[in-house]
């Protein structure tokens, strides 16, 4: 016998929505990020990028346990000296929810040049709202 490898054209991938209405940020980005990778697939290849698409909604209504809400901090720098900014969740959940849930997916992704690719293949709205009725996607409970 031997182990079949998957082929970039062999992958055939589908539309998954994720409610993340009142769901803990960090077991929904591991979900999410499991699905974008493709780790639940028969014919799952780690140097192969085989997974499917992700619509993520109601990512304002993301749930954090404990005090993160208000202690959490995200950090990022100008490139300047002096120039390390940060930001609270609380602050950052009202400006731009979006961003919470793609940097918690981009942790738990491989550090490779797949991650990239995987995460163009998430979309994430603050809403309800998403424009990819066409694409017909499937309920993904998480």
């Amino acid at each position: 016998m031997s182990t079949k490898s998957l082929r970039k054209e062999d992958v055939k991938r589908s539309w998954f929505i994720v409610d993340a209405d009142g769901k803990v940020l960090g077991r929904l980005a591991s979900r999410i990020a499991q699905k974008l990778r493709g780790k639940g697939k028969r014919d799952f290849t780690p140097h192969v990028d085989g997974g499917d698409f992700v619509i993520c909604i109601n990512a304002s209504r993301v749930f954090v346990t404990g005090k993160k809400r208000s202690e959490k901090k995200y950090y990022h720098h100008s490139g300047y000296i002096g120039g390390m900014k940060e930001v609270t969740f609380e602050r950052l959940i009202e400006t731009q929810p979006d961003k919470i849930i793609r940097l918690a997916v981009r942790g738990m992704l491989p550090d490779n040049k797949l991650r990239a690719k995987m995460l163009r293949r998430l979309k994430v709205y603050p809403g309800s709202e998403h424009p990819h009725e066409a694409q017909r996607p499937r309920e993904f409970v998480v």
